[in-house]
């Protein structure tokens, strides 16, 4: 198996052989505590402020305060209450303050949560505004000149964490010395340490914190600077360490780490330069450029962190370019660490005024200065081959045709999906329950297979059939005297190939779709394997399909893929326990059943990413019979399973899509339906022994 390629940097990074070597001699040889006063403590207490002057003069700083902590997070909360109580005594005091709490529309989270938190809890009650930002990620100076005279407080960043973009600190600092303002000022500088110098005691900046593990120290330490004179608040008291500004025994490993990254920093010789990461910046911008038609950069480079590239791609998802990368070895991520799981466009792009589409797909690629150029050179070499892989599955603009693909495949799953069957031997499929969402995917899938369609068919009238008949330029579909629904004129049955649609109306609003073997020119209950219900409720269809037939809905979070009637009416639910294999399970399930399927349920082009990278699959799988069903294409294969019942383990890459697959079956009565735990990225390498 290749290695991986790190490129999300701007979450965190792998830590410096140096840092990794201070912090083992800090806790073997360094270990005392900096407060005692015996021979081990001053050790350590002289470690610590030989970190502290390198820090100071790695920062520019002559005077000020300067305290290690545990992070930026922790640091943004200490600048924001000493801020805020030195703010509420000069309130107390009848003293004028300002009655905003002013943070850029793109800083991290922590800073407009720490205010609205500090604020609540002081009873301070000012009003926190976001001040915008223009196309260029850019804090908007009109804006903040009008807003400064009530501004007690200024919050904004040094370089944004999901584009990269630069503030302008200079024209920031010019308008607070115009205005003659006495508002506080906290510049979040995490992602700039390291990437551009710093000269805080020349600038009007109050507050600056840094992060230990977005440069090569490990996670767990970080600094806060605060100028000098500025009011100081701590946030945690107790045994008085770090000279009472901040209480807790100091982590001298910590400590120890991010010094030796500060000595490289001085030192210089160790990481690259500001034109080499310029360099390699547009190196990747070119191959993305080649392996992604239409790549779009959310952030003007001129402005923007030579270390960091934010793009989206039009038609894709960031989960779908997310899983591709992933697939080949290629880490990235779709916006801050920190949002990554939750379902949401980036409100930094948002601020940005970015289209919503670019702004609900957009991925970040970042690296830090340690990069050299062989990982630069693997990296475009795999950016290109997730292109080939994309345009292999139809997802991105191909010279060449599809392979032909045979049976049923769902778009989406889940609350919205829409269905496929395709027949390869006459090169046709038809359409049923096209969502607007997927409108352009299919014209693409279908252009790209070189199918003829049939039918775009809906289980209620509506305009998603014309819709997606226009954008597959569909004369007949127009033309045929098809009705409401869809459906042909002039037939009972539509046959497709081998097989054959049977459409069943209940009312006027809604219908079903029978799929199945035609007997006689009927397609009778018996014959039915697969029903396409729409809105319907399964109880709905009793008479008119088989306990067992497939059951494949267009709205339904609560049965993703399909169901069946036998299913549904099981008085107990299907037994979880079990589904979950790690890789020891796996391998004991293989040497009792050698017959077992292990079912790689990643879409088509996570798969070739995959090969084409050498990404091969972990031990734990391999000797067993593996086989691709990518998800969408499910419910194709489960009535063959059934029919003939082996042991099948699902994986994929993190086991939640492997899971719902596995759960999937077992509510359809496979009792042998398992996932990989975890999936392929917690499965034991092969340097790691499987549990016996």
């Amino acid at each position: 198996m290749t290695p991986d390629i790190y490129l999300d940097g701007n979450a965190t990074s792998p830590v410096l052989p140096a840092a990794i070597a201070a912090a083992v001699r800090a806790m073997e040889t360094c270990y005392g505590n900096p407060s005692s006063s015996h021979s081990t403590g001053l050790q350590a207490r002289a470690l610590l402020e030989s970190a502290r002057r390198r820090a100071l003069r790695v920062l520019g700083v002559e005077q000020g305060r300067l305290m290690f902590n545990s992070g930026a997070t922790e640091g943004i909360q200490t600048a924001v209450l000493s801020a805020l109580c030195a703010l509420r005594e000069r309130q107390l005091a009848g003293g004028a303050i300002g009655s905003l709490l002013v943070y850029g529309a793109t800083e991290h989270k922590a800073v407009p949560e720490s205010l609205a938190h500090w604020n609540r809890l002081l009873g301070l009650n000012l009003t926190l505004s976001k001040l915008p930002v223009d196309a260029d990620g850019r804090h908007d100076l009109a804006a903040l000149r009008a807003l400064l005279p009530n501004t007690a407080m200024l919050c904004t960043m040094a370089a944004n964490n999901e584009t990269g973009v630069l503030s302008d600190i200079a024209g920031i600092e010019a308008l607070l010395e115009d205005a003659g303002s006495r508002a506080y000022w906290l510049v979040d500088c995490v992602q700039a340490l390291g990437k551009f110098h710093l000269r805080l005691a020349r600038s009007r900046i109050d507050y600056a914190p840094f992060s230990g593990h977005k440069l090569y120290a490990p996670k767990g330490i970080g600094m806060l600077y605060v100028r000098d004179g500025v009011p100081f608040t701590p946030l945690i008291v107790g045994g008085g360490q770090e000279s009472a500004q901040r209480s807790g025994t100091e982590n001298m490993a910590g400590v120890a780490a991010l010094d030796a990254v500060l000595a490289a920093l001085e030192q210089g010789g160790v990481f690259r330069s500001h034109d080499e990461l310029h360099a390699f910046r547009e190196r990747l911008a070119a191959s993305l450029r080649r392996a992604l038609p239409g790549v779009v950069f959310n952030a003007a480079f001129e402005h923007a962190l030579p270390t960091t590239l934010n793009f989206s791609v039009p038609g894709l998802s960031s989960k779908e370019l997310m899983d591709v990368f992933d697939a080949a070895g290629v880490r990235v991520s779709s916006g801050s660490a920190c949002s990554a799981a939750k379902a949401a466009p980036s409100y930094v792009l948002q601020a940005m005024g970015v289209p919503d589409w670019r702004a609900a797909s957009a991925i970040r690629l970042s690296f830090g200065p340690l990069v050299d150029d062989a990982t630069i050179a693997r990296a475009c070499e795999r950016i290109e081959r997730c292109g080939a892989a994309l345009r292999a599955s139809g997802l991105v603009a191909a010279g060449s045709a599809l392979p032909p693909q045979q049976g049923v495949l769902q778009l989406g799953s889940g609350a919205a999906c829409s269905w496929l069957v395709q027949d390869a031997a006459s090169r046709s499929c038809v359409v049923i329950d096209p969502q607007p969402e997927f409108t352009e995917r299919i014209a693409a899938h279908v252009r790209g297979l070189g199918y003829r369609v049939l039918a775009v068919l809906g289980t209620t009238p509506g305009t998603g059939p014309t819709t997606l008949s226009r954008a597959l330029n569909l004369a007949q579909a127009a033309d045929a005297g098809g009705d409401a629904f869809g459906w042909p004129a002039g037939g009972e049955l539509l046959a497709l190939g081998g097989q054959a649609l049977r459409r069943v109306l209940f009312g006027s609003h809604q219908a079903a779709y029978l799929l199945g073997t035609a007997v006689g020119g009927q397609l009778p209950p018996s014959a039915v394997r697969h029903a396409f219900t729409g809105a319907l409720q399964p109880r709905q269809l009793a008479g008119v399909v088989r306990d067992d037939t497939l059951l494949c809905a267009a709205h339904d979070a609560q049965q993703p893929f399909c169901t069946s009637l036998r299913a549904c009416a099981a008085e107990t639910p299907a037994a979880e326990a079990g589904l979950h294999l790690d890789a020891a399970g796996v391998q004991a399930l293989l040497r009792r059943h050698p017959d077992a399927v292990l079912v790689d349920v990643r879409e088509g082009y996570e798969y070739l990413a995959a090969l084409q990278a050498e990404q091969s699959v972990p031990p734990a799988l391999q000797g067993g019979n593996i086989i691709s069903v990518p998800l969408g294409q499910l419910a194709g294969r489960i009535a063959g399973w059934l029919d003939a019942p082996v042991p099948l383990v699902f994986f994929c890459r993190s086991g939640n899509r492997s899971s719902r697959a596995a759960l999937c079956l077992r509510r359809l009565g496979h009792a042998q339906a398992y996932d990989l735990a975890g999936g392929i990225a917690l499965a034991p390498p092969a340097s790691l022994p499987l549990a016996a």
